[in-house]
């Protein structure tokens, strides 16, 4: 038989799908080339971007490329250095563990400019070549196989060795969200920045430091795993520490955890709006971001984890003797791997150590700082003896920890607190206020003080999104008509992420929305588009697009990828107009009946929500229900022997 008979072949097509269209943002694209500039030994990378011009210059001072590399490793689609180079694959020469592996990093330059130009010194030798987004469609439309790019004259370059990358015609939404922000982004994204690694980056003469790091100023309490040391100066309001283990379980010998899991004083200290929460817990791999936020696939609604922030380094998700786990972008790990349910069992196994200590440091520590806010308290203590002094200052500690909506309230409930103690003592009877410290619903009743404690409130909050739950339950067990469905979902948004707790409307963009036919109000066109509904929200900068199809109807992974790239080209267009010219957009199908390709071809259904816009997503009404349970069930079995508070709120 003939041996080329058959033959596999890869269209130029592939550079829309993994270039072009698959990187959202500069700060993911530079993260690529600079994991490429750590590959190539270098020390030190230039960042320079003009936002006049629209230009941005990446140099680095690395071993540079000859022709031949050119050609047969960065202009080589999908080359794997640690599979291809038997000497350097896995290692560099300088002993560096290589980040790249799917040789497809590069190809995110074409998502944020039209015109790239390479100049690589090597040897003593330049060599440089100039790529066009538009040659290269052009290529693809006559259908070319290979496309090949012009060569750059390299007489007078500024530097002696190494690689720049200049990307031109930049798009100006993606030059957003400013060059401050850019850096910190890049300093949360990289373990290895920095003296130690002798592995420095400037953006546009300014130097990314860990003081880029801006969580670490406003760490509380912080959980170390392995041999990590964070430098204590950048942690100037650190009380505590302690150092966890870093296995769990069976784990492989060479399977460590390194890193850091920390507490804030407050939760608004990690809401930042330039570079997003910091109120989650990322992870790195071979000293690159290798998946966004864990967090969020922990589903613990206890109140511990609004202060939570952190990064977990683990080199196993990353072996080469492994597949590789990492999404196309590299932003996150395929979540079905078994790699990934470990790393989140050994999040769960280590979280439940750090909520004890957080709720026992927190009161070992208060006292001291309730005594500064309020020195009228010390000589309220020192009226008493010892036993008794004991039992005020552990009174006083609960109520300092007590989180409220307005810190100017707290006063008012040390004035309570001091009242009741007095009382019970005339009755000799402080003991029962101490021993229902840990009992927040009959602690308030003694009290007589109730409606300013944020934890009676977010006991009430709980309660009610179970009974928001149970209705939910009931209207889909009841086959009531969508549009009481859709009603129900877009009024209670957190039922498809309970992250979406402040999620906004604007009345002025959904206007225009339904001006683009994205929303649709004519129940006859709706009808015949086969779909309940489209909602508009905003949160934390983020645009997203929820659409619900009827329950009973058998819907194609064709036909949502064809409508959320419709919806996400429409609404850039309208923010566009609005000034804003990087909008992070996410689509939410909201399904009844699985799509084939959940079961049979998990891979594309990824590969298509992608497309559509990175975080875009299918789920359904009853996973909606079941992951809202196991949010919130778990604090309430645990809060409900402790207080009464319901009952408290009902008789005001």
């Amino acid at each position: 038989m003939n041996q080329d008979l058959f033959r596999m072949t890869i269209d130029l097509n592939v550079l829309d799908h993994l270039g072009i269209n698959l990187y959202s943002n500069i700060a993911a694209v530079l993260t690529e080339v600079v994991a490429n500039t750590w590959d190539a030994d270098a020390e030190n990378v230039t960042i320079t971007i003009d936002e006049r011009s629209k230009q941005i210059s990446i140099l680095d001072d690395g071993i540079g490329m000859t022709v031949e590399d050119i050609n047969q490793k960065f202009l080589r689609v999908g080359y794997r250095r640690r599979d291809y180079d038997s000497n350097n694959g896995n290692h560099t020469l300088r002993g560096r563990p290589v980040m790249g592996r799917k040789g497809l990093g590069k190809l995110s330059l074409f998502s944020i400019a039209e015109i790239i130009e390479v100049r690589s010194i090597k040897d003593g030798q330049c060599y440089g070549f100039c790529m066009s987004t538009n040659q290269i469609r052009e290529a693809i439309e006559t259908g070319q196989q290979t496309y090949s790019p012009e060569p750059l004259d390299c007489n007078e370059v500024g530097f002696t060795r190494g690689t720049q990358i200049t990307l031109k015609e930049v798009k100006r939404q993606r030059l957003s969200p400013g060059i401050t922000a850019l850096r910190k982004r890049l300093a949360r994204r990289f373990t290895v920045i920095g003296d130690a690694n002798d592995f420095r980056i400037t953006i546009n003469n300014e130097l990314i430091a860990r003081e880029d790091r801006e969580e670490l100023a406003n760490l509380q309490f912080l959980w170390t795993f392995g041999d990590t040391d964070l430098d204590e100066q950048s942690m100037p309001n650190l009380d505590m520490q302690k150092n966890l283990s870093n296995r769990i379980g069976e784990w492989p010998q060479k399977w460590n955890i390194r890193g850091w899991i920390a507490t804030v004083h407050k939760p608004k200290q990690l809401d930042r709006s330039d570079i997003g929460s910091l109120n989650g817990i990322v992870i790195f791999s071979r000293g690159r971001l290798f998946h966004e936020n864990i967090l969020d696939k922990v589903n613990d609604g206890r109140l511990y984890t609004k202060y939570l922030t952190g990064q977990i380094e683990a080199d196993f998700l990353d072996d080469n003797h492994q597949p590789d786990i990492a999404t196309s972008d590299r932003q996150r790990i395929q979540e079905d791997d078994p790699r990934f349910t470990e790393i989140l069992n050994f999040l769960k196994n280590r979280l439940q150590e750090v909520e004890v200590y957080w709720t026992k440091w927190r009161g070992d520590h208060s006292l001291k700082e309730i005594q500064d806010r309020v020195p009228a308290l010390v000589e309220w203590f020192e009226s008493f003896n010892e036993g008794l002094r004991e039992q005020a200052e552990k009174l006083m500690v609960r109520l300092g920890t007590l989180p409220l909506d307005d810190e100017n309230d707290r006063k008012i409930l040390y004035k309570h607190g001091i009242l009741a103690f007095e009382r019970m003592k005339l009755r000799g009877s402080t003991e029962t206020l101490v021993e229902n410290l840990s009992n927040t619903g009959k602690l308030l009743k003694i009290l007589a003080y109730r409606d300013v404690l944020e934890a009676s409130y977010y006991r009430d909050i709980v309660k009610s999104r179970l009974d928001v739950i149970e209705v939910f339950q009931n209207l889909i067990d009841e086959n009531v008509k969508e549009q009481r469905i859709q009603k129900y979902l877009f009024n209670n948004l957190w039922l498809l992420d309970p992250a979406w707790e402040a999620v906004t409307s604007s009345t002025r963009m959904e206007s225009r929305l339904t001006q683009a036919k994205v929303i649709i109000d004519d129940p006859d066109e709706k009808n015949a588009l086969a779909r309940v509904d489209i909602a508009y929200r905003t949160i934390a900068g983020r645009h997203i697009i929820v659409e619900l199809k009827r329950a009973h109807r058998k819907v194609k992974l064709l036909e949502l990828l064809q409508q959320g790239q419709t919806y996400v080209d429409k609404l850039k267009r309208i923010l566009l107009e609005e000034g804003e010219i990087s909008p992070d957009i996410e689509v939410v199908f909201v399904l009844g009946k699985p799509l084939d390709e959940e079961k049979d071809n998990p891979g594309r259904l990824k590969a298509s929500m992608e497309a559509v816009s990175p975080g875009s997503r299918v789920v359904h009404y009853q996973s909606l229900i079941k992951g809202a349970k196991n949010a919130y069930s778990e604090y309430l079995e645990k809060m409900e022997q402790l207080d009464k508070i319901q009952a408290i709120i009902d008789q005001l």
